[in-house]
């Protein structure tokens, strides 16, 4: 335990060097002045900026074994521009748990998930970002979901979920799916400001879904999106799918929903049937 103890803070106090000399003066509000033997902000300027005493920051960064608190660490990413994933990082090296970022919706799909996608030719899947919009889907999933044919500040799955009829059509029984799935997205609402966007596509539900306003204000969460969805399609009836949600980029809230046909029975066979028929 003492080694790992001193290997980290050896980690943190290079960690702390690398970022204060990438800092210039400038960004940090100070005035230039002239030549500078070490590129970057001295201890003494980080120290004041920081609101604390040069002593004590300079045992911080020779690593020596103080306490720091979050609202001094908070300052310290202040004062050198560290980014979330640096702030993650400084918080770890000093056994602090980072507090809760306010997350944004994210609209932009990597390249490389779509050719995933692409892949997945017998397997319904599609994107979501925070606000659990629809960003991207595959064929298989078109034909399940019809995304192509919503416009695009309705193509969001929750929206879908209460106002699309054949969404309700298709999760069979709808009221049960349709609770879980809402107490599934509450997880994701807590990430988003009261301002956000995924707040304002809560009031709008609100005000035009009386089903989705009563399931809302029971407080109702359930663990992580996975199970068994009961689907009724067209033409075909009821099959019973497997599903997960599949984390793609945590910081960005980018999730991959991917559908499976249960093994059991012969749900595989005719759903592949189904869908043959209709993409040929």
């Amino acid at each position: 335990m003492g080694r790992t103890l001193e290997r980290t803070r050896l980690e943190l106090a290079a960690f702390l060097r690398s970022r204060r000399e990438r800092v210039t003066p400038e960004q940090a509000g100070l005035p230039a002045g002239g030549r500078r033997r070490t590129p970057g902000l001295r201890r003494e300027e980080v120290a004041a900026l920081a609101g604390v005493g040069l002593t004590w920051y300079t045992w911080l960064e020779q690593g020596r074994e103080i306490g720091v608190s979050p609202a001094f660490l908070d300052n310290l990413c202040r004062v050198l521009h560290l980014d979330p994933m640096e702030r993650r990082h400084l918080y770890l090296l000093t056994y602090q748990r980072a507090p809760a970022e306010q997350a944004q919706t994210w609209c932009v799909v990597p390249k490389v998930i779509h050719r995933l996608l692409a892949d997945l030719t017998l397997r319904p899947a599609y994107v979501l970002n925070l606000r659990w919009d629809v960003l991207a889907w595959n064929p298989t999933g078109e034909q399940l979901f019809h995304f192509a044919d919503k416009p695009a500040e309705q193509r969001n799955l929750l929206w879908m979920l209460f106002t699309d009829e054949h969404v309700r059509a298709l999760f069979d029984p709808w009221e049960e799916q349709a609770l879980q799935m809402l107490s599934s997205f509450r997880r994701d609402f807590g990430h988003g400001s009261r301002q956000s966007d995924v707040a304002e596509l809560v009031k709008d539900l609100e005000k035009i879904s009386a089903e989705f306003r009563q399931g809302w204000f029971r407080q109702d969460l359930h663990g992580p999106c996975q199970g068994t969805r009961h689907l009724q399609l067209p033409d075909l009836g009821a099959v019973s799918f497997e599903h997960t949600m599949l984390t793609i980029d945590a910081d960005r809230h980018l999730r991959l929903v991917y559908y499976a046909p249960c093994q059991e029975g012969d749900g595989q066979q005719r759903f592949e049937g189904w869908l043959h028929d209709r993409l040929r």
